[in-house]
């Protein structure tokens, strides 16, 4: 049976890199199934690829294996390593990248990919997507255990958790990525609609674990000194050329601009700080 390889990296579409990688998993498992996620994470950015990460990994089947390769740390200390979580296997360098995905699964198992037979011959010091992840990701493929690959870990490394805190009359949250469209896609998540103009926020983030009400033309927006006054159910709801507040397909807190390019006009950049505060006033007047 064909299994899923689905890779994330930072190496973009202009060199040779995602195909010789693809090659090398094609050369040791011709039958797998090779779905591209993205190649487009700025250059060593771990985080932005972790939060892609999270957002993605679970519209994929069971049984899908997932390279991960956004390694600012290749050739030094850093483990590589593959995970068992729940029906997901992931390969990555140990530098956090898999922290967020693997905050969602209660048991897992990591093992450091030592054994050389599931390597290419000769490993370089700078491209080890090539070298280890490649080869690692067909073997598994091709049906090798997973703790074949060698000694087992205690865990995988952490990365500092986006900011989500919330208060009686105000949530904070930050700039976690900004999409090709320029909307602005925040770490204030789960949203979802129960009624016309309620939500209900399930934070992913923080310490606050239970479901808070928001009202959505009792919410302020405030980013980079700009205010957004309610939550838009979509973009039918403006008109070409507004600023406006929606819940976006992965239930974060978006801003965007009909048409338009909401981190350029607001000079935005990821980061950045992001609030709602919740009062009594009326963004269906407002707006």
């Amino acid at each position: 049976m064909s299994k899923t390889i689905a890779l994330l990296t930072d190496f973009g579409t202009e060199d040779i890199y995602d195909g010789v990688m693809k090659g090398v998993i094609k050369s040791i498992s011709p039958n797998a199934t090779l779905i591209d996620i993205t190649h487009s994470i700025a250059p060593q950015h771990v985080r932005q690829a972790a939060f892609a990460l999270l957002n993605s990994y679970r519209y994929f089947p069971n049984g899908t294996i997932f390279m991960v390769v956004v390694d600012p740390g290749v050739g030094t200390a850093r483990l590589p390593i593959a995970v068992q979580a729940g029906n997901y296997i992931f390969v990555a360098p140990d530098n956090g990248v898999l922290a967020y995905a693997l905050s969602n699964f209660p048991n897992k198992r990591v093992y450091e990919i030592a054994n050389t037979e599931y390597r290419l011959p000769i490993v370089s010091n700078t491209f080890h997507g090539r070298d280890i992840f490649s080869p690692a990701v067909a073997h598994l493929a091709n049906g090798v255990p997973i703790e074949k690959l060698g000694p087992e870990l205690a865990d995988v490394i952490q990365l500092p958790m986006p900011e989500l805190t919330v208060q009686e009359d105000q949530i904070d949250g930050e700039v976690m990525h900004i999409d090709r469209f320029g909307n602005i896609i925040t770490s204030i998540g789960e949203l979802h609609w129960i009624e016309t103009n309620r939500l209900v926020l399930s934070p992913i983030f923080g310490d606050v674990k239970s479901n808070v009400p928001i009202e959505s033309s009792h919410a302020r927006i405030t980013v980079n000194d700009t205010e957004i006054f309610g939550i838009r159910v979509s973009y039918a709801e403006s008109v070409r050329g507004d600023l406006l507040a929606l819940v976006g397909s992965s239930s974060y807190l978006e801003i965007a601009v009909n048409q338009g390019n909401a981190a350029q006009r607001l000079n935005v950049s990821v980061g950045d700080r992001v609030q709602i505060s919740l009062g009594e006033f009326d963004a269906t007047v407002r707006n």
